[in-house]
């Protein structure tokens, strides 16, 4: 019986990485790369996720809950990230350079 509930233990925190993951993940994004990819918006994506770790930190990982928090994680991970990460320059947050102007990276004339 130990071994089970040792085995259900790695199983729910690997639940917690895994839905973790995707809502860092899915906060680093752009907002406009949401709508680039023609998936649904960064706040609907955030408070899924977010919906989706809490459930797996308060509920056993044989209860329904995690289950379909674990459905929407995979959703995101399988259909939406790869659809952002397609777009030009990986729907990442970007800082850019010193020399980038409103119009894009300054060249000093060559």
């Amino acid at each position: 019986m130990q071994g089970f509930a040792g085995l259900m233990w790695l199983l729910s925190m690997a639940l917690i990485v895994f839905s973790g993951f995707a809502l860092f993940d899915a906060a680093v994004r752009r907002e406009d790369a949401y709508r680039a990819a023609d998936k649904k918006t960064k706040p609907f994506w955030l408070i899924i996720l977010g919906i989706a770790f809490v459930v797996n930190l308060l509920f056993p990982i044989l209860s329904f809950l995690p289950i379909i928090g674990l459905i929407a994680t995979i959703v995101y991970m399988v259909d939406v990230r790869p659809a952002i990460r397609a777009l030009p320059g990986g729907g990442r947050s970007r800082r850019g350079s010193s020399s980038d102007g409103p119009y894009g990276p300054w060249n000093g004339g060559r």
